[in-house]
């Protein structure tokens, strides 16, 4: 049986019962409730004045709580509608809060956008898969031994500019590779430091001379606006000497296996995964999808934004340095 509030008449009965010299235990035992009910009734509805506990008094103090009680969010089906839609973008219970609270829309509580997914998911719902929270699986790390082949000149993230470090310019890209099932087909990802704004280049092979074509089609297309690159240090990106002389930009480089070093970049792979999990064939994967999928995360708002999105801080950054031109 569910708890229920106490009535009058058992307000009226604890006084009865107090009055005669009873134990908080001998009370209970005669209303049927808990000795904790008992006693946080007597403490929280004595009166203010004297301390002591008086049936009329107790009534309106618990009366006049529960009017003061928020009101439950009631998961109506316009509510539910809206929520289920972002989520299934693969937004978090945080991003659509503060997005539609940002736009003036709807205020939902972060908290009560997770309780949403979970009811979801004990009716069988699939929701909960969308969220990286929920879903995301740890794995197991190991020592592995760097065979990778040397270059000399590259430069180290010490000797980045201000704008690149700090993150106070746009332009600043970082750069990876990520690798489908096949061990050949991969992409070419791209993210900006400052904006967060990302470009997904699907490659044939994970060989240096694709990683430049790409990135010089790009650039030379006007679809990059690039000042400098930050890599790691596989294979594909041996051939940064090329891009610096054609495109005019600087390559720095991470120290071997410290991806935390390129962390935009890191992060931004998880959420791709999000839409081609690990083990995922990227051979019949087109550009088309790839730009889909860039279009999303553009669009995504980020906390670390102001829950603004990729697309509208790298506009405004356009907006801003054509001002200044």
């Amino acid at each position: 049986m569910g708890y229920h509030q106490l009535t009058a008449r058992e307000r009226y009965l604890i006084v009865e019962h107090k009055s005669m010299g009873e134990s908080l235990r001998e009370i209970a035992k005669h209303l049927c409730r808990s000795v904790s009910t008992i006693s946080r009734e007597l403490k929280r509805n004595a009166c203010t004045s004297d301390g002591r506990y008086r049936v009329e008094k107790a009534q309106s103090y618990a009366q006049a709580r529960r009017r003061r009680c928020r009101r439950g969010t009631r998961f109506d089906a316009a509510w539910v509608a809206e929520v289920h839609r972002w989520v299934q973008r693969k937004w978090s219970p945080e991003q659509v809060s503060r997005r539609l609270l940002k736009e003036g829309r709807l205020s939902i509580g972060t908290a009560t956008i997770y309780r949403w997914v979970a009811k979801d998911r004990a009716r069988g719902g699939r929701s909960w898969l969308q969220t990286r929270q929920l879903s995301h699986r740890y794995r197991k790390g190991y020592r592995v031994v760097d065979r990778r082949g040397r270059v000399a000149g590259k430069r180290p993230l010490s000797e980045r500019p201000a704008g690149a470090r700090d993150r106070s310019e746009a332009g600043h890209f970082e750069g990876d590779t990520v690798m489908g099932k096949d061990g050949r087909h991969c992409l070419l990802t791209l993210v900006d430091r400052k904006t967060r704004w990302t470009r997904i280049l699907k490659l044939p092979a994970r060989q240096a001379w694709e990683v430049n074509k790409a990135l010089i089609r790009e650039v030379r297309a006007g679809r990059l606006k690039m000042k400098t690159l930050t890599l790691d240090n596989g294979t594909e990106f041996h051939g940064f000497k090329q891009l610096e002389e054609e495109l005019g930009i600087e390559v720095y480089f991470a120290q071997p296996y410290h991806s935390w070093e390129r962390g935009t970049n890191e992060n931004t792979n998880g959420l791709i995964r999000q839409y081609l999990p690990k083990r995922t064939c990227f051979k019949d994967l087109t550009q088309r999808q790839c730009n889909e999928i860039e279009r999303e995360l553009n669009d995504r708002p980020r906390k670390v934004l102001g829950f603004s999105t990729p697309n509208e801080a790298w506009a405004e950054e356009c907006c801003t340095s054509n001002g200044n031109s």
